[in-house]
């Protein structure tokens, strides 16, 4: 069941239906037709999301995404061809990790990972175009503190949040590092192979499908298309976006290894290219050698021959986190406090680690897989630790400011909304008109 409600969201997000339909235009905003079947592809997504869909609420959710389309165009508001790019780069990503491999999604629709993307390209630019209209009409919704203490005293206290008990965390990180002699081998192979390719003795593509070890592309020769900024590595881009159409680069370091790269066309904001991964290979005397090193730097700590927070200033290899005495920040709510089903997520160790702990203490040396799924070690100090109470000014500040922009943002959208469909073409079928939260029928 797990399976078929996996494959069915990504038939919703992908645009794809296993079974063909008669499609019918079932609203018109400005000048932007609904379909039916965005309707149902829509319904589809919304009920793998959060359970049984509401046909009106969705429809309803169409003809807003619509009327903020319409009103960009108005206003000249764009998406760029690079921010849909990343945004098609980040979902495609997500559904091969779905899938397993990128094999298994092109073999499932019977189609390359380029023509998914070609197929998704509309619809993205569609919602992007959307949520930066939406943002630019909630931009101005900045709430002061005295307005979120009036909100705060607002609240019934009966619907007030019960906060579950949560903790702040500090952390020290080290990341095993290839060793000199591992680098410099991974260095002077790919120096070869550049050197190969620079001599006419073989092809970019070739080479890069023989001994590329990026996964990715190595397959398709090490092309990469429609790379834009802010989606690589900050130095894969520096070099890829100073090169000239069919200039080949020196070799240099990236965070994965070492590259060299050919541009291949350039389109404005966008690059088309290829390049040659090679990785320095990890040891296990790197990993023991980290291990070692949080060993020493835990046992200097618990006997107070440093403090945790100066460790962390001068040992750690967390860049999020080495100025800021190591506290974390919690990615869901961007706040510094994370309750159980938090700590699950990033690290299931963690609730069984911060059980037995005390506020101040500092754990054992633990290892932990990045987001980028390199493996690292790290000690935790338990900052704070928060019972479970009823939502309060005190502890509790950025949750509540949260709710009340939420509050403003749908009272500003309200007013928005009711403001421009006075002056939008909207047209809905009589076939499909519910009980909408907002009154779409002035024009019908």
């Amino acid at each position: 069941m797990k399976k078929i409600c996996l494959l069915l969201i990504l038939l919703s997000q992908l645009g794809f239906s296993q079974s063909q339909v008669i499609d019918k235009v079932i609203g018109v905003v400005g000048k932007s037709p609904i379909l039916l079947s965005d309707l149902q592809n829509a319904m589809l997504e919304q009920e793998t999301e959060y359970g049984v869909p509401d046909k009106c609420k969705t429809f309803e959710m169409l003809v807003f995404q619509k009327l903020l389309i319409a009103q960009a165009e108005r206003d000249s508001i764009t998406v760029t061809d690079a921010e849909v790019e990343t945004e098609l780069n980040r979902r495609m990503a997500h559904f091969i990790q779905q899938f397993g491999s990128e094999e298994k999604l092109e073999r499932f629709y019977g189609k390359r990972t380029n023509v998914l993307k070609d197929e998704m390209r509309s619809e993205v630019h569609e919602r992007l175009l959307a949520e930066k209209m939406n943002g630019h009409i909630t931009s101005e919704s900045k709430l002061t503190p005295a307005e979120i203490r009036n909100f705060y005293h607002s609240l019934p206290q009966d619907s007030l949040p019960y906060i579950n008990s949560e903790v702040e965390l500090q952390q020290l990180v080290k990341k095993p590092k290839f060793s000199a002699d591992a680098k410099k081998e991974a260095k002077e192979l790919l120096e070869s192979y550049r050197e190969r390719v620079i001599s006419g003795k073989s092809s970019m593509s070739i080479m890069a499908r023989l001994y590329s070890e990026d996964p990715g592309s190595a397959k398709d020769g090490g092309l990469i298309n429609n790379v834009a900024k802010n989606m690589m590595d900050p130095s894969f881009e520096a070099v890829a976006f100073r090169l000239k159409k069919g200039e080949i680069s020196n070799v240099f370091e990236s965070m994965f290894g070492y590259h060299f790269i050919e541009l291949v066309e350039r389109r404005g904001e966008l690059l088309d290219l290829r390049h040659i991964l090679i990785m320095p290979k990890m040891t296990n005397e790197d990993f023991i050698r980290a291990k070692k090193q949080l060993d020493s730097i835990h046992t200097a700590i618990t006997e107070g021959k440093i403090t945790f927070e100066e460790a962390v200033k001068k040992f750690s290899d967390d860049v999020d986190t080495k100025q800021n005495n190591g506290l974390m920040v919690n990615p869901v709510t961007a706040s510094t406090k994370f309750d159980n089903e938090d700590l699950i997520q990033i690290d299931q160790n963690f609730v069984v680690t911060l059980n037995s702990m005390k506020v101040n203490d500092v754990s054992k040396p633990m290892q932990f897989s990045e987001r980028d799924g390199h493996p690292a070690f790290r000690i935790v100090k338990l900052k704070n630790r928060i019972d479970p109470h009823k939502a309060n000014l005190k502890d509790d500040y950025q949750r509540l400011m949260q709710m009340a922009t939420r509050e403003k943002n749908k009272s500003d959208l309200k007013l928005w909304i009711k403001r421009r469909s006075k002056i939008t073409y909207i047209k809905l079928d009589p076939d499909y008109k519910c009980q909408f939260d907002n009154d779409w029928t002035i024009n019908n």
